[in-house]
């Protein structure tokens, strides 16, 4: 590996990490939500720092080509990412339906009280109305 190579890993790994612990200083990312990409950026640092880690990891493994096992980890953890997020959208969905359910019943009770509200008086109004116009 050539060292320009060598320090394109690791100061791409590192701003990787930045980006990430930036996101969850300014609230952007979740810590939740960032833990896989951590996990992505610090096994991109240790690679990029120990580049024969990965060439003994694939050994281990017995894959090939080291390069296939880092597109599969890549490719693993992106799965990770999108089954956080598709749980998180599902929780998301209850939680909304519920509110929309919630938010029809309070408008539906608020205009049953309001109708009433509105009845109560026209009633008592007319009624007075009405005792005048019978007695002319």
């Amino acid at each position: 590996m050539s060292p320009a190579t060598y320090i394109l890993g690791i100061v791409a790994a590192l701003l990787a990490i930045a980006a990430i612990v930036e996101l969850m200083r300014r609230r952007t990312l979740r810590e939740r939500h960032a833990v896989w990409w951590l996990v992505g950026g610090i096994l991109a640092l240790i690679i990029a720092v120990f580049p024969q880690t990965l060439t003994w990891a694939a050994r281990l493994l017995g894959v090939v080509a080291p390069t296939n096992l880092v597109f599969f980890v890549a490719i693993g953890l992106l799965f990770l990412v999108s089954l956080q997020y598709g749980a998180e959208l599902t929780r998301i969905e209850d939680k909304m339906r519920h509110l929309a359910e919630q938010s029809a019943y309070h408008d539906d009770r608020l205009r049953q009280l309001e109708s009433a509200q509105d009845d109560a008086p026209g009633r008592a109004a007319g009624d007075a109305a009405g005792d005048g116009d019978e007695a002319r």
